[in-house]
């Protein structure tokens, strides 16, 4: 700033001064309002839950997270079937978890054998000709 030498060049800083601490008191509200809202946990969770669907790999997750799913549970049937034995069903259990795990983190590779495998049972007359 420069030397203020007089009583109106005081005045007219001050006023200055006032205006710009009365813009930044604006802007200092709006970004407090903006703060604010964004610490909602309501806007938290709306943000988090926006965040998760869209992921990129949201539907392959979900995919082989079901075909993991099904499995197990198909296992688990075979395996315990009828029982009413409590160990065959904590075993079954357990198989369940097992195969439910191991089939989600290979689903990409089981995917393309099971499309290979339903082409060659839609169309068996078109896979034997080419073999």
């Amino acid at each position: 700033m420069k030397k203020i030498n007089s009583a109106v060049e005081l005045r007219e800083a001050i006023l200055l001064l006032e205006i710009i601490q009365q813009e930044e008191a604006h802007l200092l509200k709006e970004q407090f309002k903006i703060t604010y809202e964004s610490l909602k946990p309501s806007n938290i969770i709306k943000k988090s839950f926006r965040e998760i669907i869209t992921a990129p790999d949201l539907k392959t997750n979900v995919v082989n997270g079901l075909i993991g799913f099904a499995s197990g549970i198909l296992a688990k049937k075979v395996f315990v079937g009828n029982s009413h034995n409590p160990i065959t069903k904590i075993l079954g259990v357990v198989l369940e978890v097992a195969v439910a795990n191991k089939v989600a983190l290979n689903a990409e590779g089981l995917k393309s054998m099971a499309g290979t495998l339903l082409e060659k049972l839609i169309h068996p007359k078109i896979n034997s000709d080419k073999a």
